[in-house]
């Protein structure tokens, strides 16, 4: 199985922007990380990280027929990008949206996604593991589908 995490705008700065919120770990430890985990659960993992709504769209749309999953933190475009909740829509990829910190109790503008409700489900609020747990649900979810 192969799962892509992707990562939307300001999370290549993790671990140095707002570590009061998004804790002190890189984005370089957290996907070495998701990959050994991922192996330890026998699912290839890919990882790519862009600041451009455009070419997250693009990459959403080139998963079709390559991955079984797609784990999404779509940073602030969670709150506004109707291109982005289409472009999942439009996938028969499923999506999991993940988020570091807990949308629904930072600023009220954080409190709406406009994508979770065109994926499969929405993690927020446990930190770093959220991906992890993330993984498990993929693993869970083929391993019963395929029962």
């Amino acid at each position: 199985m192969r799962v892509l995490v992707i990562n939307g705008p300001n999370l290549n700065l993790l671990g140095q922007r707002e570590p009061s919120v998004y804790g002190n770990t890189g984005l370089d430890v957290l996907v070495k990380a998701l990959k050994k985990y991922g192996e330890e659960l026998g699912i290839l993992v890919d990882h790519v990280q862009t600041n451009s709504e455009g070419e997250l769209i693009d990459i959403l749309h080139g998963a079709i027929g390559r991955y079984e999953g797609i784990i999404l933190n779509p940073g602030a475009y969670t709150h506004y990008s109707y291109a982005i909740r289409d472009a999942v829509a439009s996938i028969d990829v499923p999506v999991l949206e993940v988020h570091i910190s807990n949308i629904y109790a930072r600023e009220e503008f954080r409190s709406r996604s406009v994508i979770a409700p065109v994926c499969v489900g929405q993690i927020s609020g446990l930190g770093i593991y959220g991906y992890q747990l993330a993984l498990d649900y993929f693993r869970r979810y083929y391993n019963e589908k395929n029962v």
